[in-house]
């Protein structure tokens, strides 16, 4: 099954694994037509803790909003930072709640799949169950890194393993 990733890097892991069909800033998420279970990525730093200080280009904000709508139309996952204003806004559910889209919250730790920060993330999932996700590694304790002293593209990577994880999640919704 093809999975739709919107709003990926234009060096996005995505573009590695097969069936994943990837809508970088030149490809324009926005054209996506449909059709497939979405991992929507969409930028982040309007939304986030520090949303104050952040060089938000136009337009940016709503791509969030649009990725929450394709998440809830076709199915997936959506990607956004642990307490983004976006959950507010969007009306998403908080982690141990569930939408009246049957969506629901997972928080994860990004470190869990190879982040050396933790970087602390919610997933808004649709379609699939919380006893039907692919299983999760166990990492215990939490990498000394610290997402603030990272280059932007290392802040906004996502690791490999992770990236292979969310399309088995959007796979089985």
């Amino acid at each position: 099954m093809r999975v739709a990733v919107l709003f990926a890097r234009k060096s996005s892991v995505y573009k590695t694994l097969p069936g994943c069909d990837v809508y970088d800033e030149q490809r324009d998420a926005r054209t996506y037509g449909g059709g497939a279970p979405v991992i929507a990525h969409p930028p982040c730093r309007g939304w986030g803790r520090l949303a104050h200080v952040a060089k938000i280009k136009p337009g940016e904000k709503e791509l969030a909003l649009f990725g929450v709508e394709q998440v809830r139309r076709w199915n997936g996952v959506l990607e956004h930072p642990a307490n983004s204003k976006l959950w507010e806004v969007a009306g998403l559910p908080k982690p141990g709640e569930t939408d009246c889209y049957g969506g629901w919250t997972l928080p994860i730790l990004q470190s869990w799949w190879g982040h050396r920060a933790p970087k602390d993330t919610w997933l808004y999932v649709k379609g699939c169950a919380p006893f039907n996700i692919p299983a999760m590694p166990l990492a215990l304790g939490i990498p000394e890194g610290r997402i603030e002293n990272m280059c932007t593209a290392e802040r906004e990577r996502t690791p490999p393993a992770l990236a292979a994880w969310l399309v088995d999640l959007a796979r089985r919704c």
